[in-house]
C-alpha cells in the first residue's frame, strides 16, 4: 500500500470533462449534483468546497502569492463535470432531491431538467448489509454478477458521455459491521469467494472492486469495509490506482478534530467527552439499526486516542471517558443536531465543562467533500499517484493510512499536508512556518 511517491511528479493537464459516478444517490449524492448545477448557473457559490473557495499560500507571506488553489493545480472545471450512478430505488435526481428534502424546492424546480436527466442505474444490493432498507432497482444474480455489471456500467457511462477519465465515490448507506476474513486477503480469495457467491464479500466492495479493475479512482465516504482490505488494496497497487476513505468527516466529528488538538496543545486535560446526534434523515434510519451503528461508532470514537494520545500524556487523557449515540428522530430530516458535552479540567486538576450544541446539515456539510475528493483523486492519478492517498485525510473521520502508522486526525495538520502535497506535486517550496529569519539566511 502506497500514500504518494518520493519524487514530484508534475500532474498531466486535466481533461475538459470528468466523469463523478457516485454508488447511491439519496440525500448526499443529489445534493453534490444538485450543487454543481447550480453553481454552474449563479444560483449559489460551493460553499465549503476547498478546490473551488480555498487559496494557497506559496513562497514567503511577503511574497503575497496566494492563488485560488484551482488556478494553482490542474483541475476539470465545473462545467465539464458529467455525473451518474447507481441507486437501490431507480427514479431520477429530482425525485431523490425531492425525497432527500436537503434543497429548497424552488431552488429544486430551477434545476428539474437537469436534474431529471440523471438516472441512476440499478444497484448492487444484499439487504443483510443495511436491514432498514428494502432496494426495489437492484442488480440480479450472483456477486460475480453485480462486479461484472458494475464494471461494464461503468464502461458504458463513460462511452456514453464520451469520457477519458472518471471517479467512483461512495455515497451510500452504512453497511453493517464486519471485520476482515480470509476472502480479503488476497486477489486470488477474493476473486474465488465471488465466483462462490460469498457473502462476506460486500456490496461496498463490489464497486471497489470494479472502480480498481476498470482504473477508476475509488473512495469510500462511509465507514463501511470496502477497499481498505489488503486484497483491494494490493490491486489498487498493482493497477495504479488512487484510493481514499473513510466515512466523510462533516458534524460532529470535524468538531472534535478541531477542539481535541486545543486541549492537547494547551496541556488541559479531558475526564470525559459525550457526544450525542439526532437526524431523521435515511442515514439515521440505517444507522438506527444496531449492527450499522457499530460500523458508524468506530470511526467516530478513533479520532480521540490519536489526537490526545492518552499513552504519552496519561495524566491529562489516561482516564478519558468516550461515549456517542445517535438517534433516529424523522422530524429533524437531513437538518442533525450533534450536542457535546466535554468534561475537562486545567491548574491543579480544577473542572471545567465545553458544552457544543451544533446544528448542521448533513448533507449541506457532506456535498463539497464529494466534489473536492472527486478533483482531487482524478488529479491525484495524473501525478502518477497509487494507493491510498493519506494526504487526503482532512476529509475523512477513519483515514486510511499505511499499516506501519497511525492516522493523522488533528484537522490542521491534516489541512498543511494537504497543501504541501499540492505544493510537491507542481515543484512548489513547501510551508515549514519556520519563521522569516530562516528565509532571509
Amino acid at each position: 500500500m502506497t500514500d504518494q511517491r518520493s519524487q514530484s511528479t508534475v500532474p498531466e493537464p486535466a481533461a475538459p470533462r470528468l466523469g463523478i459516478l457516485l454508488q447511491g444517490m439519496g440525500a448526499v449524492a443529489s445534493t453534490v449534483v444538485a450543487g454543481v448545477f447550480a453553481a454552474r448557473r449563479g444560483l449559489g457559490l460551493p460553499v465549503g468546497s476547498l478546490t473551488q473557495m480555498a487559496h494557497i499560500r506559496l513562497g514567503k507571506r511577503t511574497d503575497q502569492n496566494n492563488p485560488f488553489i484551482k488556478d494553482f493545480v490542474p483541475l476539470t472545471d465545473m462545467d465539464g463535470l458529467v455525473f451518474g450512478g447507481w441507486d437501490i430505488f431507480g427514479g431520477d435526481l429530482y425525485d431523490a432531491c425531492a425525497q432527500a428534502k436537503v434543497l429548497e424546492p424552488a431552488l429544486i424546480e430551477q434545476l428539474a431538467d437537469e436534474l431529471r436527466g440523471v438516472r441512476p442505474m440499478a444497484g448492487a444490493f444484499d439487504p443483510a448489509y443495511v436491514k432498514r432498507l428494502h432496494g426495489t432497482h437492484i442488480k440480479p444474480g450472483t456477486r460475480r454478477d453485480w462486479a461484472e455489471a458494475v464494471r461494464e456500467d461503468i464502461r458504458t457511462f463513460m462511452r456514453a458521455h464520451d469520457l477519458d477519465r472518471c471517479v467512483l465515490i461512495n455515497c451510500s448507506s452504512t453497511e453493517i459491521y464486519i471485520e476482515e476474513g480470509p476472502p480479503h486477503q488476497s486477489m486470488e480469495a477474493f476473486e474465488r469467494a465471488l465466483d462462490a457467491d460469498d457473502h462476506s464479500i460486500s456490496p461496498a466492495m463490489i464497486y471497489a472492486y470494479a472502480a480498481i479493475m476498470e482504473g477508476v479512482p475509488y473512495a469510500n465516504g462511509t465507514p463501511s469495509l470496502a477497499a481498505d482490505v489488503p486484497a483491494l488494496l494490493a490491486l489498487a497497487d498493482e493497477n495504479r490506482v488512487p484510493l481514499a476513505g473513510k466515512d466523510f468527516k462533516t458534524g460532529q466529528t470535524m468538531m472534535k478534530t478541531v477542539l481535541a488538538p486545543m486541549f492537547k496543545a494547551r496541556m488541559l486535560g479531558v475526564h470525559g467527552w459525550f457526544s450525542t446526534n439526532i437526524l431523521g434523515n435515511r442515514d439515521g434510519e440505517v444507522l438506527d439499526e444496531p449492527d450499522n451503528f457499530k460500523s458508524k461508532e468506530k470511526t467516530k470514537l478513533g479520532v480521540l486516542d490519536t489526537i490526545l494520545q492518552p499513552a504519552l500524556h496519561h495524566d491529562l487523557y489516561g482516564s478519558l471517558y468516550h461515549k456517542v449515540r445517535i438517534n433516529y428522530y424523522p422530524p429533524r430530516g437531513d437538518a442533525k443536531e450533534g450536542w457535546d458535552n466535554i468534561d475537562i479540567f486545567g491548574w491543579l486538576g480544577y473542572p471545567m465543562q465545553i458544552k457544543v450544541d451544533f446544528l448542521c446539515r448533513d448533507s449541506i456539510l457532506a456535498a463539497p467533500i464529494v466534489l473536492d475528493l472527486a478533483l482531487f483523486l482524478d488529479l491525484a492519478q495524473r501525478a502518477g499517484k497509487q494507493g491510498v492517498q493519506e494526504w487526503l485525510s482532512f476529509y475523512w473521520k477513519s483515514p486510511v493510512t499505511a499499516p506501519s502508522v497511525y492516522p493523522e486526525h488533528d484537522l490542521f495538520i491534516q489541512l498543511t499536508k494537504l497543501k504541501n502535497n499540492l505544493r510537491h506535486m507542481m515543484g512548489a517550496e513547501l510551508i515549514t512556518h519556520l519563521g522569516t529569519e530562516y528565509y532571509e539566511r
